[in-house]
């Protein structure tokens, strides 16, 4: 689930990593440095703190082992600090893990990446101008669809995502059809295949498919083909549930337009509310370990895993491109990273990786209102620089 400033200016300034990581990291044409040790990343976390963001923890994983750190507090009433092994909501981060299954149904030969979303699921996609049978599979999976974003409709995000809306519907669960209903509402951005235009309703429908080709539900296919595999023992699919597994922080977020310096906990919320497009909870830990043996073909042939970094334009955003549920960007000093951010009410959250996998990073913010510093650190931990 990402966040769009469009919508929630009051909670996130998370437009950047609401893109998850489609409008990351520029070039600037500098000479590659190389990091020592990991002293450049816990300085940026910890300039990222001082400039307003209660807490960050992280893991990097390289040829020198396990590194880990966290900066800040995960409690702004008790003044506990953040947890070096704190479980949180992944946002976003979730959609390389719903693109993973389909491409894995693929390689098995249940279905094929130009199939059509009206092929699954016949009749779902259709008015004010949307059409199935027009959008791939693949267009769900690189966002160039055309549908609308769900979470960029104006009622929705009253409703849902911003103040006393939030406040009173927090607990509330959401089927997944719903947030369709919701998208399907709006005319088509544009003709599906045109161009790339992150939308969040991409990812509904991509879990609505692993749910029908599959047979069983999109938790259980993501929990039997990666995270049991891979023993990601503090990955999960929350359902409907409320709450975060211990260890965990605090997650706040700026709610209210009306009252920029309000900072409100908001660690409890219905899982049921982000689903496929970013339901997942999850550790530093193992999403560098999920990305390690992603990109390392542990987990898809390479025809897929081919697939998934073909990649397309981002608009508005010339150092980054868009495959299927994961991003190609470029550090300050030249280095190319694979990644996903994502955006939760209450987190922020960042993982890349070196493309033959042997060095990642992932963070997360327990606050969502400051995406400034989020760059600088990947910077850190690649080009040694804060």
């Amino acid at each position: 689930m990402a966040l769009r400033k469009s919508t929630k200016a009051g909670v996130v300034g998370v437009a950047a990593a609401a893109m998850a990581a489609t409008a990351f990291v520029a070039p600037a044409g500098a000479a590659s440095n190389a990091p020592s040790g990991h002293r450049a990343t816990q300085r940026a976390m910890d300039a990222a703190v001082r400039a307003g963001i209660p807490g960050i923890t992280a893991q990097a994983r390289d040829a020198d082992g396990v590194w880990k750190a966290a900066s800040g507090v995960g409690d702004l009433t008790s003044g506990a600090p953040r947890g070096k092994n704190d479980k949180f909501r992944v946002g976003s981060i979730t959609k390389a893990f719903v693109a993973t299954v389909l491409l894995q149904l693929e390689s098995e030969g249940r279905l094929d990446l130009d199939d059509t979303v009206e092929h699954h699921l016949p009749g779902l996609v259709r008015g004010n101008g949307n059409d199935g049978s027009k959008i791939t599979v693949r267009r769900l999976l690189n966002h160039t669809s055309g549908l609308f974003d769900y979470l960029a409709d104006p009622e929705y995000s009253r409703t849902y995502m911003e103040g006393d809306g939030y406040l009173k519907h927090r607990y509330d669960t959401l089927p997944p059809k719903k947030h369709v209903r919701v998208a399907l509402s709006h005319e088509p951005l544009f003709e599906p295949g045109a161009k790339h235009s992150y939308s969040n309703t991409n990812y509904i429908l991509a879990g609505l498919i692993v749910e029908k080709v599959g047979g069983r539900t999109y938790e259980e296919e993501v929990r039997d083909r990666i995270i049991e595999p891979l023993g990601l023992k503090h990955t999960s699919n929350p359902g409907n549930s409320i709450h975060l597994p211990r260890p965990s922080s605090r997650g706040y977020s700026k709610l209210f337009r009306s009252s920029p310096d309000r900072i409100d906990d908001i660690t409890e919320m219905n899982g049921s509310q982000g689903w496929a497009d970013g339901d997942i909870i999850s550790t530093a830990g193992d999403l560098t370990r999920f990305y390690s043996a992603l990109l390392r073909g542990k987990l898809l042939p390479p025809k897929q895993l081919k697939a998934m970094k073909t990649t397309v334009a981002v608009p508005g955003s010339p150092h980054t491109r868009y495959g299927l549920g994961i991003s190609r960007l470029r550090t300050s000093c030249g280095t190319t990273l694979w990644g996903h951010g994502g955006g939760m009410i209450g987190w922020l959250s960042m993982v890349v990786s070196t493309e033959d996998g042997r060095h990642q990073l992932a963070y997360n913010y327990n606050g969502d209102w400051d995406t400034s510093h989020m760059p600088k650190i990947v910077d850190a931990e690649y080009c040694g620089t804060s």
